[in-house]
């Protein structure tokens, strides 16, 4: 999240930003209909959103091309730039629909409540469509289904009564907590994939490192964790507790600011 405030011109504004800017939010907000004369088109924008999001869904993002979205349509690559202006400009398009997923809370619940299901809602996001983690949550596409998920989520933390620049910073906090495990996990399971090599078959490939370089006198910690069985936990655990954490501290912060 990107919480930079807009410089917003003193003119019209039709002209503001750049022509390809321009587009690309009209794409996202407006996208042209289906032509009612002449020709019969033969894709939407939505189908070759869709295929977008195939492609990356079953080869990633590396792959997602003008060209290889064409096969998956069966049509020729030039005839996508009908609808889209490139492979950059169709991932906005991506990420945007992908947020539509993210179902928003009951607004009668406390904020913790629902903070902490907008978390569970972007963790649930991020394992349907794993490619999200190539996006660039500093600059998040200004389409509708990715700001109404924000603007939700700051109303929501708007409900502990902190400053505007808090709410900014917590809302900012929780989006990124979720997004960093989430690339953890995902990479890791990409990798297993891309070299197919498991993430236990790469640690067994090291396991000279215990019976010659390692010792309990020179990592006494680490052995005590490793012996309590607390290393083994799951993704979705780490997602609640440095949620639980994160939020803990909120409410010690919104203690601190009311006792002045």
């Amino acid at each position: 999240m990107n919480d930079e405030r807009p410089t917003v011109p003193d003119t019209d504004p039709l002209t503001w930003g750049t022509p390809e800017g321009r587009h690309m939010i009209r794409l996202l907000w407006d996208p042209p209909a289906p032509a009612g004369r002449g020709p019969k088109q033969k894709l939407t924008l939505d189908q070759v959103i869709e295929a977008g999001m195939a492609v990356a869904a079953a080869d990633g993002v590396d792959k997602l091309s003008m060209r290889n979205v064409a096969a998956q349509l069966g049509v020729g690559a030039m005839s996508l730039y009908t609808y889209v202006p490139g492979r950059d400009e169709l991932f906005e398009l991506m990420v945007d629909r992908a947020w539509a997923a993210r179902n928003l809370p009951d607004q009668s619940l406390p904020w913790r409540d629902q903070v902490e299901l907008h978390a569970r809602e972007a963790w649930a996001m991020y394992q349907a469509y794993p490619w999200l983690i190539r996006a660039n949550l500093w600059r998040m596409p200004l389409g509708p289904n990715v700001m109404d998920a924000q603007e939700d989520l700051y109303r929501a933390v708007m409900l502990t009564g902190l400053p505007y620049e808090e709410v900014a910073r917590v809302a900012g906090l929780v989006e990124s907590h979720v997004f960093g495990v989430a690339r953890s996990l995902i990479t890791d399971t990409s990798m297993s994939s891309s070299t197919g090599v498991t993430a236990d078959e790469y640690w067994d490939s090291r396991s000279s490192f215990w019976g010659t370089y390692y010792s309990p006198e020179r990592f006494p910690t680490m052995t005590a964790i490793w012996e309590s069985g607390a290393f083994e936990r799951s993704a979705g655990d780490e997602i609640e507790f440095g949620l639980a954490r994160l939020l803990d501290g909120v409410e010690l912060l919104i203690e601190k600011l009311a006792d002045g």
